[in-house]
């Protein structure tokens, strides 16, 4: 190993050990490996990748999708939801659980927010089903593992991350397109888990609705569904680019929030507009650092390296993407997945070329792994705050959350070794 890739590991490893913002970690350790090579002007050089890192049109797209997110957060969306996908499952046996999924993957694909979803849905729906004589435990673990459905079905930012790190290689239409199908699989593994284990225990005696009532509901939610279709429509359509998509989403989520349900007033707009400052400059700085990073890993010839490395261990093409998929859950575990997608792409997508995987099937495999690592200790943002919410503990909830894991990795692996899931919609769509 050269001198300054090892100091750019070994100071990242240190510096994530001693809970340094993943951000500073990456900004540091390519520092100090710049430095080790010696002949390049440190700063000015982080500096501009940093710059030339974020000047990017698409990049626009994060910071009102975030928006869009927040307003549908605060103005009333998951309730409505919860009411219609009440009207759709609440009949069976276990119904609230699969309202609970049902709700997360619609809100999550609106809001596209993991955590979002968390949080609005599971605010509601843990209370409700604790009440109602479900498990706690169980509860949590069904709102932490479903709310990460949000990610594929789009619009998803970690998947503008991604096109991004592709170096433009996959259209973020084509990334959003290929996760529709990944996200409902994902969705109806967790129904069926959350189905054997409320007949197990005799979960939820059901719920029916008289037609007047179920019709009122589903009207009551049209109007932030339509959201979804605005904006995906809108990018197949041609009428807008998914950045322009992305404003269209503000404007359509402002009037929603404030002028339709009126849940979010306009005293509230300037701390919502703050919080979705902060939180675009998180990922912005994220992005920035890891593409500082991104370059020395190339200068190096890393991913080339790694690449002759695991191509030595086995030329199987299945293999390989076994390897990479241990990885991938490995670095779930302890990276969000922001950071994760933009440091391991540019490591794993070129070996994934050279084994001939298409690129968007790649950026679907590597999402949904780090998925699951949202749901995963130590790091697990979702996990941590579905306990909160439930008022448990990781220990406790981890004993109930195990089946919904493997309903998550029979996916992945489908999605693995049946490239179909995630090209057949993009390809019909000449995307």
């Amino acid at each position: 190993m050269d001198l300054p890739v090892f100091v750019l590991v070994t100071s990242f490893v240190i510096l994530m050990a001693m809970n340094v913002p993943i951000a500073f970690c990456m900004g540091i350790s390519t520092v100090l490996s710049i430095l080790a090579i010696g002949d390049i002007p440190t700063f000015v050089a982080v500096s501009h990748k940093i710059a030339t890192g974020i000047d990017s049109f698409s990049l626009l797209a994060i910071p009102f999708f975030i928006l869009s997110g927040l307003f549908m957060g605060h103005g009333g969306i998951a309730r409505r939801l919860i009411d219609f996908a009440n009207v759709l499952v609440g009949r069976f046996r276990g119904g609230l659980a699969f309202v609970n999924v049902l709700t997360c993957m619609l809100f999550g694909a609106i809001s596209g927010s993991a955590a979002a979803a968390v949080s609005s849905v599971g605010g509601f729906m843990i209370p409700l089903m604790n009440k109602m004589g479900y498990d706690k435990d169980f509860n949590g673990s069904v709102t932490v593992t479903a709310a990460t459905t949000g990610l594929l079905i789009p619009p998803s930012n970690v998947m503008i991350v991604y096109s991004l790190a592709t170096g433009g290689a996959v259209s973020i239409a084509a990334i959003f397109i290929a996760g529709i199908l990944p996200g409902i699989l994902v969705g109806l593994a967790l129904i069926t888990v959350s189905a054997v284990i409320s007949i197990k225990h005799n979960y939820g005696k059901g719920e029916t609705f008289a037609l007047r009532e179920g019709i009122i509901r589903f009207l009551k939610a049209i109007p932030a569904l339509l959201l979804i279709i605005i904006v995906l429509g809108g990018i197949l359509g041609g009428y807008f680019t998914a950045t322009e998509a992305s404003a269209v989403a503000v404007l359509y989520a402002f009037i929603l929030s404030v002028v339709f349900y009126r849940e979010v007033k306009l005293t509230d707009i300037p701390k919502i507009l703050l919080q979705a400052g902060v939180t675009t400059s998180v990922v912005f700085l994220l992005i920035g650092t890891s593409m500082a990073m991104s370059w020395v890993l190339a200068a190096e010839r890393v991913p080339q390296d790694i690449s002759a490395g695991l191509l030595g261990l086995s030329s199987n093409k299945f293999v390989i993407l076994l390897m990479i998929n241990l990885i991938l859950l490995a670095v779930g575990t302890f990276m969000d997945m922001t950071p994760a997608i933009l440091i391991f792409t540019p490591i794993f997508l070129p070996i994934a070329k050279g084994l001939g995987i298409e690129p968007v099937h790649f950026g679907i495999i590597m999402i949904l792994n780090l998925c699951i690592g949202l749901c995963t200790p130590p790091v697990g943002t979702c996990l941590f705050l579905g306990c909160g919410i439930a008022e448990t503990t990781v220990t406790r909830m981890i004993r109930k959350i195990w089946p919904f894991f493997l309903a998550m990795i029979a996916v992945l692996l489908i999605c693995t070794f049946v490239p179909a899931v995630s090209t057949a919609l993009p390809k019909l769509l000449d995307l």
